[in-house]
C-alpha cells in the first residue's frame, strides 16, 4: 500500500498545531546554506518497533511575507519534537538589556529566534524530563532552524537536546540529524556555498535517496524546501512520494551512472599485469600485514 502525502502546512503567527503524544522515531533531515539561499529536506518515517511504522511530517515552516521566513527540522522522540514544535509558537524569553519579551515571531535575529527555540526545548525537558527519566525514556531531541529575518542574511542552527545550538558557516555549510552517515558523503564532495540552489536540491535528494537505499529506518514521503535569499517567502515548496517523477528519475539514473562509473575504474592488477596503476608498491611508510603461521608466533 502507498503512502499517503499531504501538503506541507504553513503557519502564521495566529495558528496552532494540535498536539500529539507518539513513540520515539529515527528520521534523516538536511539542510544547506548557499549564498543563493537554504535547503531543507526531510522524510516522514517514524517506528516504535516493527510492528508500529507510520508517517509523521518533520519540517514546520513559518513565514510572515516581507519580515521573516523560517524552517524548523525536527529528529529524535516524536513526542519531545512536537511538545517543542507547539510550545515554540508561543514560547518567549524575556531580553536582558531592554526587558522586552521575544517570541520567534518579533525578534530581529535569527540568532535569538534559536534562543527562543532552545527555551522551549529546556521548557519541555523542565515538563517531561523526570517523568520520562523515570519510564526509561532518554530526553532525545536533535533540531535545525534555518531561515531570514529581514535586516540580517540567511542563518543556520542545529539545536541540541539541552537547548544549546551551533550556528552553520562557511567551512561547514550544511546540518545532518538522524540517521546522517549514509547520506553524508555525497554532501562532502558536492556542496559549497556557492553551489547554486537548485543543484543544492538536487544534491540533498540524492543524499536522501541513498540513506533511503540503505536504512529501512528513513522513508518516503519527502518534504523539500527551497528559499531564496531576501525573498521572505517561498512557493518551492513539495512533498515527494514514490510516484514523484523527478524522484523516480534521479533514483534511477544516480544508482546507473553509479554503476556505470564503478565498472569504468580499472580492477586491481595482482599478477604483474600490464598497468599504470599498480596495487603492489613497495612503501617506505608501511609495511604488508605480517602473517602468523605457527602458535607460538607474535605480531610484535
Amino acid at each position: 500500500m502507498g503512502v499517503i502525502a499531504l501538503p506541507l502546512h504553513f503557519v502564521s503567527p495566529r495558528l496552532f498545531i494540535p498536539f500529539v503524544f507518539s513513540p520515539a522515531t529515527m528520521t534523516y533531515c538536511v539542510a544547506v546554506k548557499l549564498n543563493a539561499g537554504l535547503v531543507f529536506l526531510s522524510d516522514s518515517r517514524t517506528n516504535a518497533g516493527l510492528d508500529q511504522i507510520s508517517s509523521f511530517r518533520k519540517m514546520m515552516v513559518y513565514e510572515k511575507k516581507d519580515d521573516r521566513f523560517m524552517v524548523l527540522l525536527s529528529a529524535g522522540n516524536l513526542s519531545i519534537s512536537q511538545s517543542v514544535r507547539e510550545i515554540l509558537q508561543t514560547q518567549h524569553i524575556r531580553d536582558e538589556q531592554t526587558g522586552e519579551t521575544l517570541t520567534i515571531w518579533n525578534v530581529t535575529s535569527m540568532f535569538d529566534a534559536a534562543r527562543v527555540l532552545g527555551a522551549a526545548v529546556r521548557h519541555v525537558y523542565d515538563r517531561d524530563g523526570v517523568a520520562l527519566k523515570r519510564a526509561g525514556v532518554d530526553f532525545n531531541v536533535s533540531m535545525v532552524f534555518g531561515g531570514q529575518i529581514k535586516g540580517e542574511g540567511t542563518r543556520l542552527f542545529q539545536v541540541y537536546a539541552a537547548g544549546n545550538f551551533i550556528e552553520a558557516t562557511y567551512e561547514t555549510p550544511y546540518f545532518q540529524i538522524g540517521e546522517s552517515k549514509y547520506g553524508k558523503p555525497v554532501l562532502d564532495r558536492v556542496i559549497t556555498p556557492d553551489t547554486p540552489l537548485d543543484e543544492a536540491a538536487k544534491c540533498v535528494l540524492v543524499s536522501m535517496d541513498s540513506t533511503l537505499k540503505s536504512n529501512l529506518s528513513v522513508g518516503l514521503p519527502l518534504d523539500l524546501v527551497l528559499y531564496e535569499t531576501h525573498s521572505f517567502c517561498s512557493d518551492k515548496v513539495v512533498c515527494i512520494d514514490e510516484y514523484n517523477p523527478y524522484y523516480r528519475m534521479l533514483h534511477e539514473s544516480w544508482g546507473e551512472r553509479l554503476r556505470h562509473v564503478f565498472d569504468s575504474i580499472e580492477d586491481p592488477a595482482w599478477e604483474g599485469e600490464k598497468t599504470t596503476t599498480p596495487i603492489r608498491v613497495d612503501s617506505s611508510r608501511a609495511q604488508p600485514l605480517k602473517k602468523i603461521t605457527a602458535p607460538n608466533e607474535k605480531l610484535v
